[in-house]
């Protein structure tokens, strides 16, 4: 009996804390990696994965574990969980406009299918999500309003980011009118322009 109690409440103290696990959602070519890349650099010292301007180079879920940021005094520990771009329709056809020989643009095209579909699984296992979108293209998509109907579905916490502010065509203004119901965040990743504000937000995020 005693043995039990025991090993209840040792077990309650030393059981592991489930990890937050903050994922980066968005179309391919957004700039999820490249943000990826700037939180593990600022916070590791490392990257997360490779950057390329060919659409779905991330065609797996990477995942750093144990990112803590800290803040104002503030502390945020998490799993980064950078995710393959999603898309309505994939056609190996396009890969061939980027000099990839054809079976290479069929074999990138099934991962990259496999990749979305990952995303949309790994969504059930995400704390709090940031939707990274290209500021300089149209918000007004299929892609991103199915993004933001699944994550609204399934009420987690999101965060937007509007990516590549520091091109002239970035419209973050667009961006908001797109989706008032969240925070919009204009960022550029590559330069680390208002990448402090983003890490603010996080905060907020996470405790929602």
């Amino acid at each position: 009996m005693i043995k039990k109690i025991f090993s209840k409440f040792f077990g309650g103290i030393f059981r592991k804390r489930k990890a937050f696990k903050l994922g980066l959602y968005g179309p391919p070519n957004g700039g999820k990696t490249t943000l990826a890349n700037k939180i593990c650099q600022d916070w590791l010292g490392e990257e997360m994965g490779k950057v390329s301007n060919v659409a779905h180079e991330t065609r797996e879920i990477q995942i750093k574990e144990q990112i803590v940021l800290k803040n104002k005094g503030k502390e945020l520990t998490f799993n980064l969980v950078d995710t393959p771009g999603i898309a309505t329709k994939i056609d190996y056809e396009d890969f061939l406009k980027f000099g990839l020989k054809e079976k290479e643009a069929k074999e990138r095209a099934k991962e990259a299918t496999k990749g979305i579909i990952d995303s949309i699984k790994w969504l059930d296992d995400m704390d709090a999500v940031v939707v990274v979108l290209d500021a300089t293209k149209d918000p007004y998509t299929q892609v991103n309003i199915t993004i933001i109907g699944n994550l609204q579905a399934r009420d987690i916490p999101v965060l937007i980011i509007g990516n590549k502010t520091d091109l002239k065509k970035a419209d973050i203004k667009k961006v908001e009118s797109a989706f008032p119901q969240y925070k919009v965040i204009g960022i550029s990743a590559k330069k680390g322009d208002n990448v402090d504000k983003f890490y603010d937000e996080l905060f907020k995020v996470s405790k929602k």
